[in-house]
């Protein structure tokens, strides 16, 4: 398995689909871990090399890239995530004559915007996005509409080697907490319903259509925001500015701007009056399926794969997104926050709805037996 992200440096839906599927997968068979970063005792970490310290962002990657190809072992199979992954696993697939499976979290393509934070690094990125995918033995979309994305963006891979296996949670974890301690120590007024939002921020999560939203927010409805490690500086000042001002404006907004442990995250969520994911572009959108596991109602934008996890009207309220009409998204997405706050007994039914569907639909155990037989597969093919 090879990732960018492993615990404790996990920030974002890629990482936790890693460190559970690879829970899961141990069960089954036999996992070793290659990531980034520093060392740890559960993985085989690399750092970026010294020469390269300090360049492009994106040539650090293929330097830590090249160093997990040299530190393989002998392997059935390489599975990599993300295009900072891809071609650690393309190049070791073929040093090690096995097949490549990729599992699509996002793609590069669909994410202009990372040009603001890569210069001409996003040209690599796509440049390793594009062939590894091309010359991967298998891919596994985690929703069907990222399938249709990879075929879209490549018409030049084997639709049969597009296969389809969902994010997963682990309800288990993931449940409602009745505890307001992290709260307190956060400063978030535990007897107050608010909107939350978790995610990193970045254009692709939407932050800024959500604040925009807030301004038409009906008085009294607070917004917490659960984001940190800003793609650029500028983004970074772009939120500071927008939450500034909606203070001054109309108050009750609550910026946690650190990563924080999941227990407290957890908590944030089993609290919340509804969470809000206002993303331009989810692949899936895991985080949804942990504000469910909460049994939290969910207001997200029909993007991508949200609507094979939020079910408008039963889990939540499903806003549409057009890029040429940023202003009506976000009225929209204030109007379905109102509604849902207006309605405590239907918000409660949604988020009992929600941790149902998390838990007979989603579960890790499940997705990582269905992972084994796309290896299976992917070797048969050759």
């Amino acid at each position: 398995m090879i990732t960018k992200e492993w615990p404790p440096d996990n920030y974002g839906g890629a990482g936790v689909h890693v460190e559970y599927l690879v829970r899961e997968l141990r069960t089954l068979i036999d996992v070793d871990v290659h990531c980034f970063g520093a060392p740890r005792p559960d993985a085989t970490a690399h750092e970026v090399p010294a020469n390269l310290r300090g360049a492009n962002p994106a040539l650090e990657t293929l330097g830590v890239d090249l160093d997990i190809v040299a530190g393989l072992a002998e392997v059935d199979v390489t599975h990599s995530h993300t295009w900072y992954a891809n071609l650690a696993g393309h190049l070791g697939g073929l040093m090690q004559g096995v097949p490549h499976v990729i599992t699509a979290h996002s793609l590069e393509p669909r994410r202009p915007w990372k040009e603001e934070q890569l210069g001409g690094g996003y040209r690599v990125s796509s440049w390793v996005e594009r062939t590894a995918y091309e010359n991967a033995s298998a891919i596994i979309a985690v929703s069907h509409g990222m399938r249709a994305d990879v075929l879209d963006c490549y018409p030049g891979v084997d639709p049969d080697k597009v296969h389809v296996v969902h994010n997963g949670i682990d309800t288990e974890q993931y449940r409602p907490m009745a505890s307001t301690a992290a709260l307190e120590r956060l400063g978030v007024p535990p007897d107050d319903p608010y909107v939350l939002f978790v995610g990193r921020i970045t254009r692709q999560k939407g932050i800024n259509h959500l604040l925009a939203a807030a301004r038409e927010f009906a008085p009294g409805i607070p917004l917490v925001l659960a984001a940190s490690s800003p793609d650029t500086p500028e983004m970074g000042r772009e939120v500071a500015e927008a939450v500034d001002e909606l203070n001054a404006t109309r108050g009750g907004v609550y910026w946690l701007d650190t990563q924080l442990a999941r227990s407290d995250v957890i908590e944030l969520l089993s609290h919340a009056l509804l969470f809000a994911c206002p993303s331009v572009y989810e692949p899936l959108g895991i985080v949804n399926l942990e504000a469910m596991a909460c049994e939290t109602p969910v207001v997200a934008s029909a993007v991508g794969g949200i609507p094979e996890v939020v079910v408008d009207g039963e889990t939540g309220v499903l806003v549409d997104y057009t890029p040429d009409d940023p202003a009506g998204f976000e009225s929209s997405i204030a109007a379905a926050v109102n509604d849902v706050a207006a309605d405590p007994a239907r918000a409660a039914a949604m988020g009992v709805a929600g941790r149902e569907r998390a838990v007979t639909e989603f579960g890790w155990h499940a997705i990582a037996e269905r992972t084994v037989e796309v290896y299976r597969a992917a070797g048969a093919q050759g």
